[in-house]
């Protein structure tokens, strides 16, 4: 493209006159031809004060490539002229404008591409307005370069005018051989699972290189808890080859978390303990497996016993595997167990994907008949999809937000009869950062058993400090149930964060016929040691025709230790 820059004598015979200026601001006015041209350059915008006159020369020579830029390819610099000993005036004529430009060979650029980028066509040239012919053409690089030819380049040759204000114009291209990725080296956690760069980041040996695509996985990376990213990756290009360096280090991902908690019993106004034992182990084979352990044992005479196994991508497949065993009693009423195996697929680094069974069975314990609690087995085939996108540098909020439903369809066999079921599980949470302080937490829960009749030992239970505070563990059953958990966060310091407890719960049991709403309200903190996360929290219930009393308050302290 012709470009017109300005003469030579004009700058000599001003530079002499110009040095003595140097030592006060210069001030810069530009006018064109005519009227109409002036305007149209004072809407271009342009710089009207300098230091120095190096600086006001560069400014009216940057001017002109942005005349070009929008059409004007044949502007000329008429003069710069020194009004004063600070002023001085430029002088441009436009001449004529070319709003279009025909590119032509337009074979050489993937017809993908032009469909992306949505640029009009004719049968054999492209049509692009001149003021986005720049931009147009820097993303028609991109889009090759993602197509695996990072070193391709496009260029204009031959380029002519019409009299009816078009230019024409040969593209012309220095493509090469499409490169894909060779090899890939992990730098800093060698002992990474590969599978994990196969169906977890989706990047693969063999796969068409493309830089951006790499980059944006690489950042998926924050989305797994034993793994942390340390750089960008990098590339090494040889003649025939391309290999991929990723800089990953390994995260201490281990948990153990217990609490205790106290309060006065309404019945015999004795003071009671109550507790939990949760244990996590991930990724120490280096496969990103998975074991939980929970063992919890509260103040109603209830224990509970959960074990949980997770196996992602079994023999290097996109399919993971998971079996829990889960063992409930209730003081000498009943016993129940239930086992559930799942098989998943992560869809990417945030969405998983899973299908299994639920086998369920209980167990009268008590010497006398009860109609409400019986002997049954029962068996669920369910779906469920999470999603989960993680926020690891928080330390004390590593999770931003999940959302995770489950969905079941079975059937319960007891000894007086059998009965289709249907049930429907929902978690999910967000935390909305207001700044980097102030934080709010919101966390929905819910299920839904749907019967013809109801037993109560295959009621699901909730209440307590991972449910609606305020009420003892596990203390509440009902067919259906939602449970609403808020908290507006402040963080003091990195380690140190206050917050309140609001929580509001509905829940219908079709035994009892009862229908009832609950609330939680209270106050927390949680401190960040190197023993790991102590929590405190101190909350009260009430039902929804119930006064708040002191005297059922709840203590919930916990340690949730990271090794």
């Amino acid at each position: 493209m012709p470009r017109f820059f300005i003469p030579i004598f004009i700058l000599n015979t001003l530079m002499s006159t110009a040095l003595s200026a140097q030592s006060q601001m210069l001030g810069l006015s530009v006018n064109g031809y005519t009227q109409k041209e002036t305007k149209t350059i004072d809407s271009l915008g342009y710089n009207s004060s300098f230091n120095d006159f190096e600086s006001l020369k560069n400014e009216v020579i940057d001017l002109g490539k942005k005349l070009e830029r929008i059409g004007y390819i044949e502007n000329q610099l008429i003069g710069l002229k020194k009004d004063t000993d600070s002023t001085f005036t430029a002088h441009f004529s436009l001449k004529n404008i070319y709003r279009k430009i025909h590119l032509y060979n337009k074979e050489i650029i993937p017809s993908e591409i032009l469909r992306l980028l949505d640029i009009e066509q004719e049968d054999n040239y492209l049509i692009v307005a001149t003021p986005e012919l720049e931009v147009t053409l820097e993303n028609i690089n991109s889009e090759m370069a993602n197509l695996g030819d990072p070193f391709t380049k496009l260029k204009l040759s031959t380029i002519t005018r019409t009299a009816d204000g078009v230019l024409k114009a040969q593209m012309l291209s220095n493509k090469r051989k499409v490169r894909t990725i060779d090899d890939i080296v992990v730098k800093g956690y060698e002992k990474f699972p590969k599978s994990y760069l196969r169906h977890f980041l989706k990047i693969n040996e063999g796969q068409l290189f493309n830089l951006s695509k790499i980059i944006q996985k690489n950042e998926d990376l924050d989305n797994l808890q034993f793994a942390n990213i340390i750089r960008d990756p990098e590339v090494l290009f040889t003649n025939d080859s391309t290999t991929l360096y990723m800089y990953i280090e390994k995260n201490q991902s281990n948990t153990f978390d217990g609490f205790l908690g106290f309060g006065t019993n309404e019945t015999t106004n004795n003071l009671e303990f109550d507790g939990y034992l949760d244990l996590r182990l991930t990724n120490n084979l280096n496969y990103g497996e998975s074991l939980e352990l929970l063992y919890k044992s509260d103040e109603n005479d209830q224990q509970t016993l959960d074990i949980r196994v997770r196996a992602p991508f079994l023999f290097s497949s996109p399919i993971g595997a998971e079996a829990n065993l889960n063992i409930f009693r209730h003081d000498s009423t009943f016993s129940t167990t239930r086992q559930v195996a799942r098989l998943s697929y992560q869809i990417n680094a945030r969405n998983l994907i899973s299908f299994g069974v639920n086998n369920e069975s209980s167990t009268n314990l008590l010497d006398a008949s009860i109609a409400t609690i019986d002997d049954y087995d029962a068996t669920r085939y369910f779906a469920n999809y999470q999603y989960m996108k993680r926020q690891n540098k928080n330390v004390l909020f590593p999770i931003n937000f999940l959302f995770n439903i489950s969905a079941g369809l079975g059937q319960r066999a007891s000894l007086n009869e059998d009965n289709e079921q249907y049930n429907l599980e929902l978690e999910t949470y967000k935390i909305f950062n207001l700044n980097q302080r102030n934080s709010i937490f919101g966390r929905l829960t819910a299920q839904y058993l749907d019967s013809d009749n109801y037993l109560e030992n295959e009621l699901p239970r909730f209440g307590g400090i991972n449910s609606i505070r305020g009420f003892e563990e596990n203390s509440l059953i009902a067919n259906l149930y939602g449970v609403l958990n808020t908290e507006y966060r402040y963080e003091l310091s990195n380690s140190i964060y206050v917050h309140s407890v609001i929580d509001a719960a509905y829940f219908e049991n079709q035994i009892s016929k009862q229908k009832e709403k609950l609330f939680g309200f209270g106050f927390g903190f949680g401190l960040l040691t190197q023993a790991g996360l102590f929590r405190f929290n101190y909350t009260s219930g009430k039902t929804e025709n119930q006064p708040f009393r002191l005297s059922d308050s709840k203590i919930h302290v916990s340690l949730t230790a990271l090794f």
